[in-house]
């Protein structure tokens, strides 16, 4: 039984990603700061968070329904990460790269359980 969000090693992923998100955002140019960089972050940002959010909702259906969100918003950095690495080529995005696959990964094993359990 999970006691916490916490617990969950998506969770734990994605927090790992956000840090490595800060990392390259602040390696990004200062003009960037109000565009790019904070497209990133909030993107970043919202997966662990709707992960944590589902987590406390009442039904699995609404648990999956935030999975859904956090998994869109990987997307969401997924292309900003590929504008980041065409437009910032000195910048080493590997990490980021390995992590938000992992982090895709996970999401849609755990959407895909609570789906077949809710059955």
């Amino acid at each position: 039984m999970l006691k916490s969000y916490r617990e969950l090693i998506v969770w734990q992923k994605s927090m790992e990603l956000v840090d490595e998100i800060y990392k390259i955002t602040d390696k990004l140019p200062k003009y960037e700061l109000y565009s790019l960089s904070k497209q990133m972050r909030n993107s970043a940002v919202s997966i662990p968070s709707n992960i944590a959010e589902g987590s406390g909702r009442i039904t699995t259906g609404e648990f999956v329904q935030f999975l859904g969100i956090a998994n869109a918003s990987c997307l969401e950095l997924d292309t900003q990460v590929s504008i980041a690495k065409k437009r910032y080529v000195n910048n080493n995005y590997s990490v980021v790269e390995r992590l938000l696959e992992e982090v895709q990964k996970m999401l849609n094993v755990l959407i895909k359980k609570l789906r077949f359990r809710k059955k």
